[in-house]
């Protein structure tokens, strides 16, 4: 990612979404406005600082602007939670994680993806991409074993799968949306990951979906989620899903976990799968035969 190119159109589209007049600001409704939303001038007054101070934000050049400047243009913007750390992210690189290698899954990780026989899980890489999972989130999701290394990773999943499509329905929109913000965050978190942007780029050539929301500059942290799901197998899946991140582990994002509610007929579903499928987890367990449900 060019952080400079990336902190200009980020700066550039929050600032478009803002109308004078939901600022207090005066407008006249008979003027003509050449850009959407407010001028640089006007977010500069709101912030309170120069208009050359904030031009020079804009122009992708931080290098020497305060915190306190920051959080104040972050005011200005409205910004939310999640948009405000991704400024601060890309206007300070110095404060940003550093790069870890990619090292092999520790055993430990497997053995607990391994024991939760009724609750789907996998891990994911700095990317999104599904480093390790169970064999029920493979029922569930994917046969993430049968898929090309490459193709492992939450985007092909959602814009180039059409079984995944189908599967999230009416939810499938949100999804999307939610994942490219969630990208977008990785990108700055991880700036000298190449493997990332390169990401990106590679979904961004194969769906013109996935292109129009990166451009449109979402950003925000996925931490939970509720799914619908029609599974073609057993039907409606319930299921929330809770993001939990591995301290111990920086190479890696998180693991993500799903659960129906106790005793609902997503569970039994989810338990008919459990007992039921051929699928292989990522681990040393023996993909042929089906797991115990207990």
């Amino acid at each position: 990612m060019d952080r400079g190119a990336e902190l200009s159109e980020f700066l550039k589209s929050r600032r478009a979404r803002l109308r004078p007049e939901d600022t207090g600001l005066p407008y006249r409704s008979g003027g003509t406005r050449r850009v959407p939303g407010l001028r640089r001038e006007e977010l500069a007054m709101l912030a309170g600082v120069s208009v050359t101070h904030y031009t020079r934000l804009e122009q992708g050049r931080s290098r020497n602007v305060s915190t306190e400047v920051l959080d104040a243009i972050a005011d200005a913007l409205r910004l939310t939670g999640d948009e405000r750390g991704y400024l601060h992210a890309l206007a300070h690189p110095a404060h940003r994680c550093r790069d870890v290698p990619r090292v092999p899954l520790r055993p430990g990780l497997q053995r607990l993806l391994d024991s939760m026989v009724l609750t789907p899980a996998f891990v994911l890489g700095r990317h999104a991409d599904v480093i390790a999972w169970n064999r029920l989130a493979a029922a569930v999701f994917a046969d993430f074993a049968a898929l090309p290394e490459e193709h492992r990773t939450i985007a092909h999943l959602i814009f180039l799968d059409e079984d995944i499509r189908r599967m999230h329905g009416e939810g499938w929109p949100r999804l999307a949306r939610e994942h490219v913000a969630q990208l977008r965050v990785l990108a700055a978190r991880y700036p000298t990951n190449p493997r990332v942007m390169e990401h990106v780029d590679a979904i961004c050539r194969r769906s013109p979906e996935f292109g129009r929301l990166w451009h449109e500059h979402h950003v925000a942290v996925a931490t939970h989620r509720d799914y619908v799901l029609d599974h073609p197998l057993v039907g409606e899946l319930r299921l929330s899903a809770e993001i939990v991140g591995l301290p111990g582990d920086p190479e890696l994002q998180g693991m993500d976990l799903f659960a129906a509610e106790p005793g609902s007929a997503s569970e039994e579903r989810l338990r008919h799968l459990a007992a039921t499928t051929t699928r292989a987890p990522s681990g040393p367990a023996s993909p042929g035969e089906p797991i115990s449900h207990g």
